[in-house]
């Protein structure tokens, strides 16, 4: 088998056409009027790539064109042709020049088609007699009723190839699936007392033979351990026009090494297919572990509790739309493990095969879903996309360890697509999902989350629990949570959170609870997320500032560390993601739940979760990006730190204000906060945290980094780690804003940082101004916006009396660039 990923030599137009044949025309017709703009683009690609978070017009929905042409050459004689897609939102169609090959329905499922005989039937086209084989997709993201995602959903529904494409060359007869079924069961106590288990591994293919080909093949599987060692061979003759599954082989392993996220102990298996036709090889990855959602208890990984400690993801980034490439995926999943997790939802839709790889590798246990989310429940063919997208999803992901849930639906109690609302035909449909899924694959459990009218056709239940965002108050988490537990027969709590805006803090974080009723439930409900209306919530009165939601998470993660019944919860949203239906949050578009933001920028609270749940030692003093703090002269103010050293000393211009000893129940920050006088002006701070007993000299390191250091009194050398920020002190008080100010630096020879602040009639600093601002340039400057980030859109909210964008610049060239807000004058720059 021979693979090439499709990246150049492709062209894109956005927009509807009358028929296939306007694709080609120009091909034939090279003078006429009626072209059409195509646009060279690489492979992955979103049409939606910044219109998803454009703060003046809706996302584009409609459909979009794809042509290349390929250069073919099969290596072998009477091989297969195919393509293969990993993703092309949201239906699609391919086309071999004006023949229609196939019509995929779902933006997240891989599929192939098989190109064979269509290429050689172009080949004898005048036009195409040099082997170039003319190539179109449609991709389509229009919206429709009858589809899976609904349109309502709070994610964009992108369209493109946004995932990758291959040219795949394969033999007559070949490999198209291999699936290695791992089955677990206890096996007594080892010999430090730990659960032990037993493994039967079983290896089935299924083979790919359209033409009914004949002729003599042989399969060979190859197991090795995760050190390399060959632990298992086997082989048979098979006979190529078998339909189905086929099994190569079975074989027990008495002490097998377990997978788990802490040791994400990988097997391989290749898997050869040898004939007169040619040779093909798969390679999959698989491991061994043994789980339980104990009924009314913890979830088990291996005989023992494991708190799950998760987030969530969307497939979704700044500048690219869902055409991430694999560095950022990378990247983002590596922040997700550096922060200490052991769990992650991909919501709401089956996510890029390399996401699943990286699960498996880091070890990240992963609840993947199809995209049943919102609307109520459509007709046949609705239905049948849905079991199309589990199937596929279970047939292409069976073979990771990571994975232990399918998630059958989301928020299915949200109608909004109909003109009815059927609770017995969604229960009736979900319960069909679950044993499809069961038939599928019996080794992992069935969940959703929030639809309390099906969770007891599920195997886990997530209910809708927002304390302190949406519903209720932070505080009465706990009691919230418990009173589900008990009404539930396999917990779990996934999504829960606060929306932050990157750069805003306040002195002191919303506590306006008295207004909130708290009640026995903090369900989120429908209308909820909006920005007005409906009953008294945090997410309509609060600041929506970095400072409460560390708060909030910061109360949330020191309670779960002391409730031994519960499985475990999955905090949304890891990674700020564009939304069609968010357009007044302080960053249109984007909801703004992220610990990161939509580039990947770590926001302030992704130091709380990484301070209870990493084991590599850390220490941050909070808000590396509040550069003007305020209030009166000798005023002591709030100094937080998150870590978790066992030990921590705070320095304020370079004098130590004490030593404190981290304990996670001492909230906020574990007992790590200072209330400190400032000097007016400007300020240093310095923390150092360390493990061992005694001091550390205060002099280590620099900002984040680590170092060794002496401690006192005899004890053992500790490792010691340490943060460091600078502040400007403001006592001068302010009134309302007045007027704004503009200033503009080069930051490289392209591109320019512009920065607008909030002044009052007095020239004073506002140093909490929140309004809407917004940066235009004229001349040969373009913004850097339409990024979905605080310093990526060109209409945002101030943070703390701040905002800022880059532009782009030719070396040499100049432009002028304003700011605008209601109300103020605006302000302008000339860059030269």
């Amino acid at each position: 088998m021979q693979s090439i990923t499709l990246t150049e030599g492709w062209e894109h137009y956005r927009g509807g056409l009358g028929g296939i044949w306007e694709v080609w025309r120009a091909d034939k017709l090279p003078n006429s009027f009626f072209h059409l703009p195509w646009e060279k683009v690489t492979l992955p690609h979103c049409f939606n790539s910044h219109d998803g978070v454009d703060p003046d017009v809706k996302y584009y929905q409609g459909e979009g064109w794809y042509r290349t042409r390929l250069q073919i050459n099969n290596p072998y004689p009477g091989g297969r042709t195919l393509l293969h897609f990993e993703g092309v939102g949201q239906k699609s169609a391919v086309f071999i020049h004006t023949e229609e090959l196939v019509r995929h329905n779902g933006g997240y499922d891989e599929f192939t088609v098989d190109i064979t005989e269509a290429a050689e039937r172009i080949r004898q086209h005048p036009l195409y007699g040099d082997g170039r084989v003319p190539l179109a997709v449609l991709a389509d993201n229009s919206r429709d009723l009858q589809t899976v995602p609904s349109d309502i959903s709070d994610f964009n529904l992108y369209g493109g190839i946004y995932r990758k494409a291959h040219l795949v060359y394969v033999p007559a007869i070949s490999l198209e699936r291999v699936h290695v079924a791992v089955e677990t069961e206890e096996a007594g106590l080892g010999q430090k007392g730990q659960p032990r288990f037993r493994a039967q591994v079983s290896v089935r293919t299924r083979l790919y033979n359209p033409a009914g080909t004949a002729g003599e093949t042989r399969l060979t599987a190859v197991v090795r351990d995760p050190s390399g060692t060959e632990i298992g061979r086997f082989e048979q003759l098979c006979d190529p026009s078998r339909e189905g599954t086929v099994e190569i082989g079975s074989f027990g392993l008495e002490e097998p090494v377990l997978w788990s996220p802490d040791e994400p102990l990988l097997y391989t298996c290749e898997v050869i297919l040898s004939g007169e036709h040619g040779e093909t090889k798969l390679l999959e990855r698989f491991g061994v572990r043994h789980f339980e959602f104990v009924q009314k208890g913890p979830f088990l990984l291996n005989g023992q509790r494991l708190l799950l400690n998760g987030t969530q993801r969307h497939e979704d980034h700044a500048g690219v739309g869902a055409a991430m490439t694999d560095g950022m995926i990378r990247a983002e999943m590596k922040l997700v493990k550096e922060m200490g997790a052991n769990f992650i939802r991909l919501g709401h839709y089956q996510q890029s095969r390399l996401v699943l790889d990286l699960c498996d590798e880091l070890g990240l246990l992963v609840w993947e879903e199809i995209p049943w989310c919102r609307g109520g429940l459509g007709n046949e063919a609705y239905k049948a996309q849905c079991r199309d997208m589990l199937r596929a999803m279970i047939d292409q992901h069976y073979n990771h360890p990571s994975v232990i849930i399918w998630g059958l639906g989301n928020e299915n109690d949200w109608e909004g697509d109909y003109d009815y609302f059927d609770k017995e035909a969604i229960r009736a449909f979900m319960k069909e999902l679950h044993e499809l899924s069961h038939r599928l694959d019996d080794s992992r459990v069935t969940a959703i989350r929030r639809c309390e009218f099906c969770k007891d056709l599920v195997d886990v239940y997530s209910p809708s629990i927002w304390a302190g965002w949406y519903r209720g108050i932070y505080t009465q988490y706990e009691t919230y949570t418990r009173n589900e537990f008990e009404q539930t027969d396999r917990f779990f709590h996934m999504e829960w959170g606060a929306d932050n805006m990157a750069g805003r803090h306040v002195e002191k974080p919303y506590t306006g609870f008295a207004e909130i009723a708290s009640g026995v439930t903090a369900e989120e409900r429908d209308g909820d997320f909006l920005m007005s209306g409906g009953e008294p919530r945090v997410s309509v009165l609060g600041d929506w500032s970095e400072t409460y939601f560390c708060d909030l998470a910061d109360w949330h993660l020191k309670c779960q560390e002391t409730m031994d019944w519960l499985t475990g919860t999955a905090q949304w949203v890891f990674k700020d993601f564009s939304t069609p239906v968010r357009p007044e949050n302080p960053v249109p578009y984007v909801n703004q739940k992220g610990l990161v933001e939509r580039d990947l920028t770590k926001k302030e609270v992704y130091y709380v979760f990484q301070s209870y749940w990493s084991k590599e030692p850390m220490v941050r003093i909070y808000g590396h990006s509040w550069k003007v703090r305020w209030g009166r002269a000798g005023e002591k103010k709030r100094i937080r730190v998150y870590s978790n050293c066992r030990r921590v000393e705070l320095f304020v211009n370079g004098v130590s204000q004490g030593v404190k000893e981290r304990n996670n129940q001492d909230f906020p920050c574990a007992g790590l906060r200072w209330d400190v006088e400032l000097a007016e002006g400007n300020n240093e701070l310095k923390a150092v945290g360390w493990n061992g007993d005694g001091a550390v000299d205060g002099a280590v390191g620099g900002a984040g980094e680590s170092a060794g250091a002496s401690a006192a009194a005899g004890s053992a050398q500790s490792a010691a780690v340490a943060d460091q920020v600078q502040l400007r002190y403001q006592t001068e008080t302010w009134t309302a804003p007045a007027h704004l100010q503009l200033t503009a630096r080069r930051v490289a020879a392209d591109r320019v940082l512009l920065e607008a602040e909030a002044y009052d009639a007095n020239g004073v600093y506002c140093a909490d101004a929140a309004c809407f601002v917004r940066f235009s340039t004229a001349g040969d400057g373009r913004l850097l916006d339409n990024l979905g980030t605080a310093q990526g859109s060109r209409l945002v909210q101030l943070a703390n009396g701040r905002a800022a964008i880059y532009a782009q610049v030719q070396p040499g060239a100049g432009f002028v660039a304003a700011v605008s807000a209601e109300g103020l004058p605006a302000a302008h720059v000339i860059v030269t």
